[in-house]
């Protein structure tokens, strides 16, 4: 669990007890995080989005802001699981 701050609010960013995740990985997705700044603060309770990380895969994060802020990493889905539809078949991305 990290603690990080946006302008004067205090957010919790946790990591789902289902996706295991290395330091290194966790440092990179908290960088990641700080990129974004106050665009986190545009999203309201409930929803979620991804981020393209090019040595992780897709991070899957989920908001929440009530009782606390709190910004979960739900799945990370690395490279080798994406997909991509093209002409009715299902290809390796």
């Amino acid at each position: 669990m990290f603690r990080f701050l946006i302008d004067q609010d205090e957010w919790i960013l946790r990591f789902s007890t289902h996706v295991e995740v290395e330091d290194d990985d966790k440092q990179a997705i908290v960088e990641a995080i700080a990129q974004l700044d106050k665009t986190l603060l545009s999203f309201s309770h409930g929803e979620s989005f991804i981020i393209f990380h090019e040595s992780i895969g897709i991070i899957v994060f989920y908001i929440e802001k009530v009782p606390s802020l709190i910004l979960s990493v739900i799945s990370i889905v690395p490279k080798d699981k994406w997909y991509i539809q093209k002409n009715k078949s299902i290809q390796p991305y």
